[in-house]
Order: structure tokens, then C-alpha cells, then sequence
């Protein structure tokens, strides 16, 4: 099931992206829409201090239909109380006149800083006439929602006569506990809302729920998908099985441009007492900071492997049946650290994708966790965010 070498969308799809002044010079508004009406589910942040476009989202996607999807980035529209909340609903509305829609049909997303008041007068004035920019390229939606991402991400794959793109944008305070930080689905397969929200749900739960960049929950996190239904019927078991390869490729490209990262890191789990505490134990090694450090620094400290998987207390760990391996070599068996050749595991986790695979020997269950390493770059970049 191949990618397109080049992001398309559906039939049906179009966005545009513009300067609105939030940023000095860069794209800081993007405009996705629909030529007709689509179905919609979509999944936001458990985090405590949601932000007003979630609060607003989660009363819109109830309809289970949108025609578009308006975002900014810059400036997040959360920690801003009832004014804020209005802020992103005259948002919705200025992006609703610009499609002829209702604000009810328009989900709203905003990333950036926190705590600072949006600039709506701004975002009302840049809306303003963005349809007429409407355009078939993804990556130019794509641009438009970055805040620290190196590059602008998107793809887009066939699913029978369907075909699904994905926009997305993360790169710090990543560890979703819904979904991933901003990301959109379209589809022109015929599919209802309730349909997918439960595949929405179940790809989300194997992907982006299983990133980590800094084991930090976003207060703005968002994914959506959007079916406008112009290539008809679709056999839903090969669309999902689409739905989830994309979802596992863009999870990767996020955990790869994690803050300051140069190592994708992957962690699969498998022979624990469930899925959920297969979950908990990769989810705990790609977190580790000091796993982080030893990916980045090709140092095969294997003990750091070891706590990160000891620690999980709720767990069923039995060192005596717990094995691991370092992109294919093993480095603990049974509990014990092999005497492996240091400068070959050196050399394999210098390169750029690092694997790690831990067998606990003690069950079925089995889950792969994404992330990255963690780099000098990283905290410089967030030591001065809310100023920068």
C-alpha cells in the first residue's frame, strides 16, 4: 500500500494559507475546505486546561459534519477564559462567510504560545478573501499551521477508489493522550460519522496515542478526519487498514522532528501480560530521558533499558524472562547483559532510525511506542519559547 511521491488531496479537498501578522513574515493561517459537506469525527487533548478552540470543537464535531477546518499558529487561544472561547468562535464565523457555510460546519484549531490573547481582528482581516486562494496542494495547508517543525508535513495514500491525506504539524510538548497535536484526515470515501469515529478512535490508539517527544500533553492536541463521500462506497476493511499505515507513517514523521531530534526512536514491546501494560513499559522506555541521551549519544548503556522497563511497578516484570535487542542485536537475555561488541551496537545506534525490542516473556500482549532522542537543541529551543 505505496504513498504518493508527492501529498495530494481527495476529490473535493482544497486549502490555502496566507500572513496574517501573527508571525513576521511566515504562514500563520491555513483554511481546509470542502466542496460539499463532510462527515466528520474527530478526538482532542484529556489535558486540564484545554484550549478555547478545543472547548469549541468538541460542542462542533457533535454534528459529525464539517465543510472545513480554519487554523492558526503563533498564538495557542488557551489560558484566555470566556474571551477567548469567543474568539474562537468569531474564527469559525469569519472562515464559515469564506465558504458560504454555517459556523456550526467549521472546526477550529490553534497552536503556539500559551496564555496570550489571540489577535482576532487580525485573523478576521486574513480571513478575509482566503477562498479565493483555495488551491490542491496539501503542503500549503501544511504550512500554515507549523510553529517549531522543520518542514511541512503531509501524504497521502489510495484506498481502493479513495484516496487519504494527511496534514499535520508537532514537534514539541508531545505525549497525546488522545490523539497527536494537530492533525487532519481527509477522504473522499463514503463513510458516516459514526464509522469513522470508530476507526478514527482504533488507528489513533496504535499511532499517534503511542508518540512521545517529551512526555508532555499538549493543551491544544487535535485530530480530525473528514469524509465528503464524491468517491463513493469504500470496503471498509482495506480503508482502515490505509487509515492506520498513515497514521503509523505520520506518527514516525513527527517523532523524527521531535524538538532538536536527529534519531527516530521505536520501541515494540512484546510477550507482556496485556496490551496495556505492553503499552505502559514501551511508553516508559521512549520517555526515559536517559534512554533519550544514550540514543543520541550511541553510548549502549543497556542498563538505562532495564530501569526504564523496572519502573513500571503496576506491571508484570520477571528479569529472568525479559530479553532486549538494539537494531537487531541482542543485549539482554534472560535479565542479564550480554558481553555484545560494544563498537558494533555503537555503530547500529549511531545510524538514524534506532529499534528497540524488549520481550518480557510473560503474556501476549505487544505495542510499539514512537519518539526520539533528546538533544542540547531541545532545550535551547524551549528555554526561550514563549519569548521567541
Amino acid at each position: 500500500m505505496p504513498f504518493h511521491d508527492r501529498p495530494q488531496f481527495p476529490r473535493g479537498f482544497h486549502c490555502a494559507s496566507r500572513n496574517v501578522g501573527l508571525k513576521p513574515s511566515a504562514k500563520d493561517l491555513a483554511l481546509f475546505a470542502s466542496d460539499v459537506d463532510a462527515a466528520a469525527a474527530a478526538v482532542f487533548t484529556r489535558n486540564h486546561f484545554p484550549g478555547a478552540p478545543v472547548i469549541l470543537g468538541r460542542e462542533t464535531i457533535r454534528g459529525g459534519v464539517l465543510r472545513g477546518i480554519v487554523v492558526n499558529s503563533k498564538v495557542s487561544n488557551v489560558a484566555t477564559g470566556a474571551a477567548g472561547v469567543e474568539n474562537a468562535r468569531r474564527m469559525a464565523a469569519a472562515a464559515a462567510t469564506e465558504l458560504g457555510t454555517s459556523a456550526d460546519r467549521m472546526l477550529v484549531s490553534s497552536t503556539g504560545v500559551i496564555g496570550v490573547s489571540l489577535p482576532i481582528e487580525k485573523i478576521e482581516r486574513g480571513i478575509h478573501g482566503i477562498a479565493d486562494d483555495l488551491q490542491d496542494d496539501p503542503l500549503v495547508g501544511a504550512e500554515g499551521i507549523m510553529t517549531t517543525d522543520t518542514y511541512a508535513k503531509a501524504l497521502s495514500i489510495g484506498a481502493g477508489d479513495a484516496t487519504i491525506t494527511w496534514v499535520a504539524k508537532g514537534s514539541g510538548m508531545i505525549e497525546p493522550n488522545m490523539a497527536t497535536m494537530l492533525s487532519y484526515i481527509f477522504t473522499d470515501a463514503a463513510l458516516d460519522a459514526r464509522t469513522l469515529d470508530r476507526m478514527l478512535r482504533d488507528a489513533v490508539s496504535l499511532s499517534f496515542n503511542m508518540l512521545s517527544v517529551d512526555g508532555d500533553t499538549s493543551t491544544s492536541d487535535t485530530c480530525a478526519i473528514l469524509a465528503n463521500g464524491l468517491a463513493g462506497p469504500v470496503d471498509e476493511a482495506l480503508f482502515y487498514e490505509a487509515l492506520l499505515v498513515g497514521c503509523v507513517r505520520m506518527t514516525e514523521m513527527l517523532a523524527r522532528d521531535g524538538e532538536g531530534a536527529e534519531h527516530l526512536l521505536r520501541v515494540t514491546v512484546n510477550g507482556a501480560a496485556d496490551d496495556a501494560e505492553a503499552r505502559r513499559v514501551s511508553k516508559s522506555i521512549v520517555n526515559s530521558p536517559l534512554v533519550k541521551t544514550m540514543v543520541h549519544g550511541a553510548d549502549p548503556n543497556v542498563g538505562r533499558l532495564l530501569m526504564a522497563v523496572g519502573k513500571c511497578f503496576e506491571c508484570e516484570i520477571h528479569p529472568e524472562s525479559t530479553d532486549a535487542w538494539i537494531n537487531g542485536y541482542q543485549v539482554v537475555r534472560e535479565g542479564t547483559r550480554l558481553d555484545f561488541d560494544e563498537a558494533v551496537v555503537r555503530a547500529a545506534l549511531a545510524v538514524e532510525v534506532v529499534d528497540i525490542e524488549v520481550r518480557l516473556g510473560v503474556g501476549d500482549g505487544v505495542a510499539t511506542a514512537y519518539g526520539c532522542d533528546l538533544t542540547k537543541a531541545y532545550i535551547d529551543e524551549n528555554a526561550a519559547y514563549f519569548s521567541s
